[in-house]
């Protein structure tokens, strides 16, 4: 994933500290209560990397079975793979029959829409493509979670009435997160209350994409009780700050569980996803610990020449 990325030297100078919470989570919040056994879902966007053969796949796994390896370590992903074309009922149902067959816990797909639906049509007289896309992930079944709209860097606030109506005309019971990517919506106040106000009031999520480079699209806005977290790591060579990262996440969704938060999707990127099994495994570890989830931890082969993970605070 190379949205946010920065060069090397630069990491040093970003202020990853998480800003206060938007005005809308304080009202998504206010009045609620904390639920006894909040849903948690860790994971990954893809499942396709050989750099996990001898890590958490066994060395001599075929690539057409990296799901029924990946859904025995993780519980969720964020599916990327239906971005580049709608894709066809028979191969989600061959997806959900891996699942269904290797994996002993429940297990989440969050699929992104489509690029035909939010880059190519930009949401306009998209009925058709919308209609097929839900079509296919329906055969998830009971595997399907939220998905996931990301509109391109150049969807801006202009495009404020198109995102509203394609999101009021979506079924009412489909579960969504909206990423937007455009400096503009968190740039103008106005535009941002009116925003998050509109994804309130319909019931749809915004996804919080915490990069290097675009510290705006940290927005901490809360628009349901529920958080899609796209936490992007910067490697091996910053793990320490990855982790540290990872560890103000947890304080701060710690205070959100405390306010009445239900439900946590926290999905792990890296512009390199050799080593992002470990980020994720060292986040499923602390929320564990400080959170009071019980997401299994990952199974690991051979870390080779990987130091130990260890703890922060």
């Amino acid at each position: 994933m190379d949205f946010g990325k920065v060069p090397a030297d630069s990491v040093k100078d970003v202020d990853f500290t998480l800003p206060e919470d938007g005005k809308q989570t304080l009202k998504t919040l206010a009045h609620l209560k904390p639920v006894k056994k909040p849903d948690f879902y860790i994971g990954c966007a893809k499942w396709g990397r050989k750099e996990w053969l001898n890590m958490i796949y066994p060395k001599k796994t075929k690539e057409a079975d990296f799901l029924d390896q990946y859904v025995k370590h993780f519980n969720s992903i964020e599916l990327n793979a239906v971005f580049y074309s709608i894709p066809k009922a028979e191969l989600i149902r061959k997806w959900r029959i891996k699942a269904e067959e290797n994996t002993a816990n429940d297990f989440l797909f969050c699929p992104k829409f489509s690029r035909t639906i939010s880059h190519i049509k930009r949401l306009k007289n998209a009925e058709e493509a919308t209609d097929q896309y839900l079509a296919s992930i329906s055969e998830f079944g009971k595997f399907l979670g939220p998905c996931f709209l990301q509109l391109g860097d150049n969807f801006g606030p202009n495009n404020f009435e198109v995102l509203e109506t394609y999101l009021e005309k979506l079924p009412q019971d489909l579960e969504v997160f909206v990423e937007l990517r455009h400096e503009e919506w968190f740039a103008d106040k106005e535009v941002r209350n009116r925003l998050f106000e509109m994804l309130s009031k319909l019931k749809k999520g915004a996804a919080i994409t915490d990069a290097s480079g675009r510290r705006d699209c940290v927005h901490m806005e809360l628009t349901i009780p529920e958080i899609f977290i796209r936490f992007v790591g910067n490697g091996k060579e910053f793990q320490d700050s990855d982790f540290a990262r990872i560890d103000e996440w947890t304080v701060r969704i710690k205070f959100w569980l405390a306010q009445g938060l239900k439900k946590v999707y926290f999905f792990l990127h890296q512009h390199d996803e050799k080593d992002t099994p470990i980020l994720a495994n060292y986040t499923i570890e602390q929320f564990n610990k400080h959170l009071g989830s019980d997401v299994p931890e990952i199974k690991f082969i051979d870390l080779g020449d990987v130091e130990p993970q260890h703890t922060l605070f």
